[in-house]
């Protein structure tokens, strides 16, 4: 007998950090997690790699262009038909201000204590904990 998967919608994220350690977040938009704070990210569109998607979710969501750095991990989160795959990557903002944009009503550095009150999309701060990526203060 053989397992039949569910459906995987191939998605990006971004774990990236200021001079001051602190975490780049925004907050979404729309479904799903609408009103949560998550990482800039989203689907890798068909013919893109994950170092294109990130770099114009990156750019789309926040104002910043960043360098796509190495795979930090991957989840899996519930999708309507299916599963998001995420891949999360180190990135290093090279340039740009930060202004909310496209799928994401805020865009906002986070420290320990900011990220504590904020809330987030379901197990991104235990992720990030077990990832060893939180904010440096």
């Amino acid at each position: 007998m053989t397992a039949i998967s569910e459906p995987r919608i191939r998605c990006v994220g971004a774990i990236a950090y200021d001079t001051n350690g602190r975490l780049l977040l925004v907050r979404r938009r729309n479904p799903p997690g609408e009103g949560l704070w998550s990482l800039p990210g989203g689907r890798v569109e068909p013919g893109e790699t994950d170092e294109t998607a990130l770099m114009r979710e990156v750019r789309e969501e926040t104002g910043l262009s960043v360098t796509v750095g190495a795979l930090i991990g991957t989840v899996l989160r519930p999708a309507p038909q299916g599963a998001y795959e995420i891949h999360d990557y180190a990135c290093q903002v090279r340039s740009g201000s930060l202004m909310a944009g496209d799928d994401a009503s805020d865009a906002r550095w986070a420290d320990a204590a900011i990220l504590a009150t904020l809330p987030l999309v379901e197990m991104l701060h235990a992720t990030l904990a077990a990832w060893g990526r939180l904010p440096r203060r």
